[in-house]
């Protein structure tokens, strides 16, 4: 049936299905190669630091204060930098003094100074005291060797604890990622101050902010908490010393000990370390690092992006596939950001997303090839048999024809020339003549045919068959049918009329008569023939009754037959007039039969009505008196009327 045939347009054959899943297989392939390039997995950090930072966990009650050495603590100093190491025993004795819980040099005092200076520093030293140490990677040439700086051993003599305030930088110069040391600056903090933390997992950092996120006081406020601070500000808290300028630096102009964070490319200022090390420490304390997923993880998301663009593109691309892969898209990001903001795992989407985009740009390219192709085919195809007008309308939508065949009712046209192999036989010598001929009855048939919508199935000499609703759908195609037959009628007498005239006088015209036989039903049409060799045609009884009734045209002296299906259809404006009950090869029945007519009279149409009724009961007189009647009134139909009267025997109406 035609509802269960698969469209043109489309194909959803199992190579179409083929190459959706190469196009799938290839993609994720592809992605996941790309991912582990240096420029990918950049990135991938860009897109971590606007994820974490889009709407970043609130920064937990913390108990860090940053003592910063800045401008006004310069400014109220007045000296030069490295300050005296007696200037921050001071500073040591007023943190404690003013309640400090744990305190936090984050500066490398690892030569030695004023020995007094030293030993004031040593002597404030306590297991309260972190105090920070550095390890450098040096490659050469030669070889690569791991520097440690410690601080001076007598600093160590009370308990003080040493703390790597080393950093680990992305290839982007970006600090990302939790440093992966036991005795990191950060985890000694927590330990001086008894706070509970987990094994150290490698991870992500959580940034809560830009620079100055963190309660901070200059150096010189530190000095003196009692003139400078609210009481009790410092009391419980862990206090970390380092550089941390009032005016963060940008990335341009740099700065001693500040780094790029998530927040520098929307801030574009760098955060002082000492800062890092306190978000380090509140990231370890409160279990908020974040687990980058493994490449496995990343690998199954391609796959699971790949099965997904194939089912977007599995039938078709079209603009439903564009919003649903839009969609798929904004799901994929969505879901990389919660699985980020409370899953606190790190999943890039990006990889799984060009899987989608590629297999939906490469399927799309595919199919617009396929599309263009199809469209060119079916011009190619269609333009013999359809109107321009049509065969644009199939160009644009394809989807209307179907492979192959299906039922349709649909309205088929027979068109022969009566007695056209005489006419051949008088040009014999004069082929060229005779091509002129056929191309003057032709042509004008075809634009008729054309014109009214038609489809041209073939021509066969000088006949020609046509139908219409299909394969394009023609509500009014049993109309279109028969005013096509009777234009083609007029235009054959017009013909004449032009073969009159360049005849001249003193020489017999030529007169071109043609059949016209119509009759609607239910067919198969579509492509029918071999594999190397195929048409767009129809099959079934209708054309072969649409065929028997052109060849009787001549039997009856009418120009135009139609059948009875044809007739029960005629619409308004177009009138049937019975011809006959005739005997039709293949049918074991009497076929009615009838000739149409334009807007005719009534009066005309019931007169017609009398002789028919007459006609069929053998009443000869009233036979003869209708008939001369009509054949004066009608004189297109006078040939069909003044035969009448001799098709009934004495006894009434020839059985044959």
């Amino acid at each position: 049936m035609a509802g269960s045939a698969k469209p043109l347009l489309r194909p959803r054959d199992r190579n179409r299905q083929t190459g959706v899943i190469v196009v799938a297989l290839l993609s994720v392939l592809a992605a996941a190669m790309i991912a582990q390039s240096s420029a990918w997995r950049l990135l991938d950090a860009r897109l971590f630091d606007y994820l974490s930072t889009l709407q970043p966990p609130q920064q937990p009650d913390t108990s860090f204060v940053i003592v910063a050495i800045d401008e006004p603590s310069f400014a109220e100093i007045g000296q030069r930098w490295p300050w005296p190491r007696d200037l921050h025993a001071a500073l040591v004795k007023s943190l404690r003094k003013a309640g400090a819980r744990v305190i936090g040099l984050d500066i490398i005092m690892a030569e030695p100074s004023d020995p007094d200076a030293d030993a004031a520093l040593a002597a404030t030293m306590g297991p309260d005291v972190v105090l920070a140490a550095d390890e450098t990677l040096i490659e050469t040439p030669q070889a690569t060797s791991l520097v440690r700086v410690e601080p001076l051993p007598e600093l160590l003599q009370n308990g003080a604890r040493i703390g790597l305030s080393s950093v680990v930088l992305d290839g982007d110069g970006t600090l990302r990622r939790i440093p992966p040391y036991d005795d990191s600056f950060a985890r000694q903090l927590l330990a001086a101050a008894g706070t509970p933390q987990p094994s150290l997992q490698p991870g992500l950092m959580q940034v809560f902010g830009p620079a100055r996120t963190y309660p901070t006081i200059s150096y010189y406020q530190a000095l003196d908490p009692a003139r400078f601070l609210p009481e009790g500000f410092l009391a419980g808290k862990t206090v970390l010393v380092g550089l941390s300028m009032q005016s963060a630096p940008t990335v341009d102009a740099g700065g001693a000990d500040a780094y790029s964070t998530s927040w520098t490319p929307a801030t574009g200022r760098l955060v002082p370390g000492v800062e890092i090390q306190a978000t380090l420490a509140d990231n370890l304390a409160h279990g908020l690092t974040i687990r980058p997923a493994t490449p496995a993880t990343g690998l199954i998301l391609c796959a699971v992006a790949g099965l997904l663009a194939a089912t977007l593109v599995w039938r078709a691309t079209s603009w439903r596939t564009l919003i649903a892969g839009t969609a798929s898209l904004a799901f994929g990001g969505i879901a990389a950001y919660f699985a980020l903001r409370f899953g606190r795992v790190s999943v890039s989407p990006l990889a799984p997303s060009l899987v989608i985009l590629s297999t939906g740009l490469i399927q799309f390219t595919r199919d617009f090839i396929a599309e263009r192709r199809l469209r060119q085919e079916v011009t190619r195809a269609f333009s013999r048999y359809l109107s321009p007008v049509l065969v644009e309308r199939l160009a644009r939508d394809p989807a209307q024809l179907r492979l192959g065949g299906e039922r349709r009712m649909i309205t088929v046209l027979f068109s022969d020339v009566r007695g056209f192999t005489s006419i051949a036989e008088t040009m014999q010598d004069e082929p060229e003549r005779l091509t002129l001929l056929i191309n003057r009855i032709l042509d004008p048939l075809t634009q008729i045919i054309l014109a009214r919508g038609g489809t041209i199935d073939k021509y066969m000499g000088d006949a020609v068959m046509a139908f219409w609703n299909a394969p394009l759908d023609d509500a009014d195609h049993v109309a279109n049918a028969v005013t096509a037959g009777l234009e083609m009628v007029a235009a054959i007498a017009r013909l004449n009329t032009e073969l009159a005239v360049e005849t001249g006088a003193g020489s017999d015209p030529l007169e071109i008569r043609i059949g016209v036989g119509i009759e609607t039903g239910m067919c198969f049409v579509g492509n029918f023939g071999s594999s190397h060799r195929y048409d767009y045609s129809v099959l079934g009884d209708t054309v072969n009754l649409a065929s028997r009734l052109e060849g009787l045209t001549k039997s009856y002296d009418v120009p135009l037959l139609i059948g009875p299906q044809a007739a029960a259809r005629l619409p308004e404006g177009l009138d049937a007039l019975d011809i006959d009950l005739a005997e039709v090869k293949g049918k074991s029945q009497r076929v009615p039969v009838a000739t149409v007519v334009r807007n005719e009279d009534p009066a005309i149409l019931a007169a017609h009505s009398r002789l028919m009724r007459a006609f069929f009961a053998g009443l000869r007189d009233d036979v003869e008196r209708e008939a001369a009647s009509l054949s004066d009134a009608r004189p297109a139909l006078s040939a069909f009327y003044d035969t009448l009267p001799g098709r009934l025997t004495p006894e009434g109406r020839d059985p044959d």
